[in-house]
């Protein structure tokens, strides 16, 4: 009987001790090897989205920010005296190195099938596309040919598109045909309702000459048998692009795919560029633990021409720098003093190292501009550029100035003339 016992505390013995073990050492183990499991599955349960990494940049720095933050700005990031010497050595660089203008979403295209520029992520960890392609419409996609858009259409879109513009014509016409039958049924004393109707009129005809004038500009396009092959070419190419292009498919006849595809491809730099934005977005990563928040990228002419409408800052020259694919834009109006600082120094670096040109622009924005092979152009070759660089409006005000000031001092040559035979008479007069 003593034995069973002593045998059963020592069975009872055997197995807590190999419990003990069991949790001494085999479980430790086990959760070690679980360590990196919670973490993917973390990684996947808390990957952000570009609306989470946006609210990050917008995060309140609970101080002044933007253009409010006092900040001392370095001479490298402000106006030359020649105010124009910033732009013309974009264009210099331009010219220097025939750099191709992108013209409108099909040249972009072009471009970015042949390598010659690269689509930026909409985010990485150390940076995000903030406001990218916000004046992107949902409009079918044109050729950008003497300052107007001229829609690209495959054949049956074509005849769709003839079919529409005559729908319209004709009930316009009809409406027309109707309110003038009404304004002459009024009574003479009914002029309230004979100034409405000759409004409605004014505003029919107004729309019906519009509608006339679109369906000649597209016969004058595809009238011509062999611009109209080239436009459905240029078409077909689009839709190539568009089925596979930065890892999704688009499809042209869907106005939202049509919009995010403007977008995806407002996404692109050259690789200088491209360059510069990750080496300054890293540094800003580095130091604050923040996305660096990159506010445009590529604009055609096309885009930046209606972009002018709403922001003074589009510039409208014969080679604007963004639409080289050479320049970018970065955000700092969330950007405490701190942060503003630490940026505009890394800038500032980067220009004293030949690099890229640079401005801090009263709008929140660092304009910043690559040179290709990281070497500024010759000060002769600027110099050459200014004329370019004032754009059209300026080089017109400028000449008119210039006009003005050598009619002025025609005027003050005159006036001197005229004056001095008078102060010689009163001195003469003082003498006697």
């Amino acid at each position: 009987m003593t034995k069973r016992i002593v045998l059963i505390l020592f069975l009872f013995a055997a197995v807590g001790g190999a419990a003990w073990a069991a949790i001494r050492f085999v479980l430790p183990k086990w959760q070690a090897r679980q360590v990196h499991q919670p973490g993917e599955i973390a990684t996947e349960v808390t990957a952000e989205t570009w609306d989470d990494a946006a609210e990050k940049v917008k995060a309140d720095r609970g101080e002044p920010t933007g253009v409010y933050a006092r900040v001392e700005v370095p001479p490298e990031l402000k106006h030359y005296e020649e105010r124009h010497w910033f732009m013309a050595t974009q264009v210099a660089e331009i010219a220097k190195h025939r750099v191709h203008t992108i013209q409108d979403y099909m040249d972009l295209a072009a471009v970015i099938q042949r390598g010659e520029m690269l689509t930026v992520p909409a985010f990485t960890d150390s940076y995000i596309l903030f406001g990218i392609g916000e004046r992107a419409n949902e409009e079918a996609f044109s050729r950008y040919v003497d300052d107007r858009s001229i829609e690209l259409y495959n054949d049956s879109q074509l005849s769709d598109a003839y079919k529409q513009l005559d729908e319209k014509r004709a009930r316009l016409q009809a409406d027309i045909a109707s309110l003038k039958s009404q304004a002459g049924r009024l009574k003479r004393r009914e002029r309230t309702k004979q100034r409405e109707r000759q409004k409605e009129i004014a505003a029919r005809e107004a729309e019906l000459g519009t509608t006339s004038k679109e369906k000649a500009q597209l016969e004058e396009v595809y009238g011509d048998a062999e611009t109209r092959q080239r436009m459905f070419r240029d078409y077909e190419s689009l839709e190539s692009l568009a089925k596979n292009f930065a890892g999704r498919s688009f499809d042209l006849n869907s106005s939202p795919d049509r919009h995010a595809l403007k977008i995806t491809m407002l996404s692109s730099l050259r690789p200088p560029a491209l360059r510069v934005l990750e080496e300054v977005a890293a540094a800003y990563h580095r130091q604050f633990a923040r996305r660096l928040p990159v506010s445009s990228l590529v604009r055609p002419e096309q885009y930046q021409r209606a972009l002018r409408r709403v922001n003074r800052n589009a510039i409208i020259i014969d080679t604007p720098p963004h639409s080289t694919g050479l320049a970018f834009d970065i955000d700092y109006r969330y950007m405490s003093a701190a942060e503003q600082a630490f940026v505009m120094e890394e800038l500032a670096s980067l220009k004293r190292a030949g690099r890229i040109e640079v401005i801090r622009e009263r709008n929140a924005n660092y304009h910043v501009f690559a040179f290709m092979n990281s070497a500024r152009p010759s000060d002769d070759l600027i110099a050459a550029s200014l004329e370019e660089a004032r754009g059209p409006q300026q080089q017109a005000h400028h000449a008119t100035v210039k006009s003005a000031r050598a009619k002025s001092k025609k005027v003050t040559k005159k006036s001197v003339k005229s004056r001095r035979p008078r102060a010689t008479t009163r001195q003469n007069r003082r003498r006697r």
